[in-house]
């Protein structure tokens, strides 16, 4: 079965019927539910908080951060049929058409949180000749960045594709300043495991504001702290891991995303003698 972001772009994939259809699923809306009350207990943020939904669609998620703790929202999403059938509804949040790839066009530091649901996954998809993933999704981070408060939090739920959509958000979150890493729930599980990224825009004022990684296990791509310039430099001049620790940091990657790899020994890393 083929996915969505591979059909079409998504403002035209999720046309009148389609978004009417979307809405409509009691599966959907269960679904929806479901991972948005999970993202808000990753969140771990006050009641009444302002929280940006990002690919809100027909606003399925903003009604649960209406429902649980009266928090104010604003969706932003690419779809006008998906916006159209959310104003057709009860909603509590304000709605906005933006390209997410284009950028989040907002005042710095206006929001507490954001979240965004089965949506950032598009971002890493080509849908035009003149559409790089890459710079869409530094562009992205660059200015959600910008849009959050000091120790604003941000976990986006998403469907990737593979390993290299993984590693391309990743990086682009880490380059744009942000700490944190990714969840992954149900990882044993084809049908059930879901992808969230968890990230935090600067400290914290306190711990109780910290996101909520209670009894969850992290996967080994964390981002820890910004490279710094130095840091940068030294990277570009390839002095900032042996061979062997890169490789054995990729295995243990690949161990937790359930991938076999070889194992270890005395050998890993260690270059060949030239054969004469």
């Amino acid at each position: 079965m083929s996915r969505p972001e591979e059909l079409a772009p998504p403002e035209i994939f999720y046309n009148d019927s389609e978004s009417k259809k979307y809405t409509e699923s009691t599966r959907v809306q269960h679904i929806q539910a479901k991972m948005t009350l999970r993202a808000l207990e990753l969140l771990n943020i006050p009641d009444n908080s302002f929280i940006l939904d990002i690919g809100c669609g027909s606003g399925l998620s903003g009604e649960i951060l209406s429902e649980e703790g009266g928090h104010m929202w604003c969706g932003v999403d690419i779809s006008p049929s998906m916006l159209a059938t959310g104003l057709t509804r009860d909603l509590k949040g304000d709605l906005m058409l933006q390209d997410m790839g284009v950028g989040i066009p907002f005042r710095a530091g206006s929001f507490d949180a954001a979240i965004s649901i089965s949506a950032i996954q598009w971002l890493c998809n080509a849908d035009t000749s003149y559409n790089d993933p890459k710079r869409r999704t530094m562009r992205f981070f660059n200015t959600l960045f910008a849009a959050l408060k000091k120790g604003g939090k941000f976990v986006a739920q998403f469907y990737p594709k593979n390993d290299d959509q993984v590693d391309q958000i990743l990086q682009a979150a880490k380059v744009a300043g942000f700490n944190g890493g990714l969840v992954i729930d149900d990882p044993e599980s084809k049908k059930n495991k879901k992808f969230y990224l968890v990230l935090t825009s600067g400290s914290p004022n306190s711990q109780e504001e910290q996101v909520n990684l209670h009894g969850v296990t992290m996967d080994a791509t964390e981002l820890g702290e910004p490279m710094t310039n130095r840091a940068r430099r030294t990277k570009r001049g390839k002095e900032i891991e042996s061979s062997k620790s890169f490789i054995n940091r990729k295995k243990e990657l690949m161990r937790r995303r359930g991938r076999k790899v070889a194992q270890d020994s005395k050998f890993t890393g260690r270059k060949r003698r030239p054969r004469f």
